[in-house]
């Protein structure tokens, strides 16, 4: 039987501690396709999906794909012309016979309603939870007995919303990303079966109050998150369950009963995903304080690595990870590096369109006197002011290696490569983009291996770029809206206790959400 599929996606992480708001040319800038456009997408979730779907003779009514670099929430304007542009094309494309979006699962949007002043463990809503807003925006549109399949991020902040709006959610299994085309196979295929008849999807979710950055967060080999994500997976040998996800939560949202665990979809068997998905919560209860970071002031993490023979010395900025919503404008290692003389050849990153135009304005080989960094997202600090010579000049395109993005074309907009000091340089760039491997610093001819000390600002992307190379990394502590630990945080709509603020929470239990039942 032939199936007729709507699909669609949007796509980006969002940050409620900082960053610069995501308007349409922060898609522009990455990938925004609308109808026809979408259906040539041939690497990704969306691509993985594309491909399950014309395998099994699927009408394929595509919506719009819309993804981004992590940010501040979207603009209210931008996302209501994404959201409608989505349903409008979904209502044209009707009847359907199911709906397959590929989500990320900690995206948010501005909304008047959404009180950041609201004081802590307050009686904030849920405004600003994009997914979960979307999701109950399609089943309004389809009805209840069309399937709606959605793939996320592991890093998802799943919310009732999004449980009980979609009948199957599967995420994401490695960290650093590397299977977004096989997810979306996976999300296809979940699709397919319900609609064939096979799968009767029962959902459920289970929480627990934690709070970490993705530093330790990987999922191959020895780590506390690695644990958690082999014991989801072999959960899915068991009889009746279909699929297992496990949830390191975006730590950076500022939404009530965040946290991470798992959901588990069975095969009309409600009651066993209920129990499974509370095993998840419970597992990653059970490593909480294993997957906070050990930091080091820039100060320390530089007088160390000048003990060490050799280099790159990578100095992990995390508080400042653009994949995390950051503006990538600090300047808080750069300024330890100047401070610290004759530390050794070093480079940063900074996210500067200002400083950026000067140096295209002064031309290579030049002197430019620049105010250097923290004026995108100023909380965190004060600008550098400081003299540079202008050694490379580019458009600031590049294109990613593998990832989220592999094969994209990322867009820094205007770039300089410049010298700070004898020792010190810094790559400037116009927008904020996230890190993979070390393309934006090779897209201006910057050899990592020609630097003693590297600053890199993502938590976990780094060890692809650098660690078969380095001698050494330090995990930074840093001003930030991407600390490497929420210890210090102070969350407007959280409730508490939430670990690591509460260590010990008594009569803990976890936070259960369920599927509502459409094909039994």
């Amino acid at each position: 039987m032939t199936h007729s599929i709507a699909i669609g996606s949007i796509f980006i992480e969002c940050n409620h501690l900082g960053g610069a708001p995501a308007d349409l040319e922060t898609f522009r800038r990455t990938q925004l396709d609308y109808g026809s456009a979408v259906a040539e997408h041939d690497t990704g979730t969306v691509g993985g999906m594309l491909q399950t779907l014309r395998e099994a003779s699927a009408v394929i009514h595509p919506l719009l794909v819309a993804s981004g670099c992590p940010s501040g929430p979207l603009t209210a304007g931008c996302y209501d012309h994404l959201k409608a542009e989505m349903l409008r094309r979904l209502l044209a494309a009707l009847p359907v016979d199911g709906v397959l979006l590929a989500l990320h699962g900690a995206a948010s949007f501005e909304k008047a309603s959404f009180e950041k002043g609201a004081p802590e463990n307050g009686d904030a809503s849920h405004a600003g939870d994009l997914e979960g807003d979307l999701l109950t925006a399609v089943r309004l549109v389809v009805g209840e007995n069309t399937p709606i399949v959605a793939t996320l991020d592991l890093h998802a902040h799943v919310s009732e919303a999004m449980v009980q709006a979609a009948d199957a959610l599967i995420a994401w299994e490695t960290y650093p990303h590397q299977d977004a085309w096989e997810t979306g196979v996976r999300g296809a295929s979940a699709l397919l079966d319900i609609l064939n008849g096979s799968l009767r999807p029962t959902m459920a979710l289970a929480k627990a109050p934690v709070l970490v950055s993705g530093v330790l967060g990987h999922t191959e080999g020895a780590g506390p998150f690695a644990e958690v994500m082999r014991l989801a997976k072999s959960l899915e040998r068991e009889d009746d369950v279909y699929s297992v996800s496990a949830f390191l939560v975006h730590p950076y949202l500022d939404l009530p009963d965040m946290g991470g665990g798992g959901v588990v979809i069975t095969n009309n068997n409600p009651q066993k995903a209920e129990q499974l998905a509370v095993q998840i919560a419970q597992a990653y209860w059970e490593n909480r304080f294993d997957l906070e970071p050990a930091v080091v002031s820039p100060a320390d993490a530089i007088a160390q690595g000048l003990k060490l023979e050799g280099g790159p010395i990578i100095l992990v900025e995390t508080a400042d990870c653009c994949g995390g919503g950051a503006a990538g404008d600090s300047v808080a290692t750069l300024k330890a590096l100047l401070a610290a003389g004759g530390a050794g050849n070093s480079i940063a990153p900074v996210v500067d369109p200002q400083a950026a135009a000067a140096c295209h304005k002064a031309g290579v080989g030049n002197c430019v006197q620049l105010r250097l960094g923290h004026r995108i997202d100023p909380q965190w600090g004060e600008p550098l002011e400081i003299d540079a010579v202008v050694l490379r000049l580019s458009s600031g395109a590049f294109q990613y290696e593998g990832g989220i993005w592999s094969g994209q074309t990322g867009n820094m907009g205007p770039t300089a490569l410049v010298q700070l000091s004898d020792a010190v340089h810094a790559l400037i760039t116009s927008h904020a983009t996230y890190e993979w491997r070390d393309e934006q610093f090779a897209s201006v001819g910057a050899n990592v291996l020609q630097f003693k000390f590297v600053v890199a600002k993502n938590p976990m992307n780094f060890h692809l770029a650098y660690g078969a190379i380095s001698k050494a990394a330090f995990i930074l502590d840093t001003p930030g809206p991407t600390p490497p630990t929420l210890k210090h945080v102070k969350f407007h709509n959280l409730r508490r206790p939430y670990f690591p603020r509460d260590e010990h929470i008594p009569n803990w239990a976890p936070r259960m959400v369920r599927s509502r039942p459409r094909f039994g």
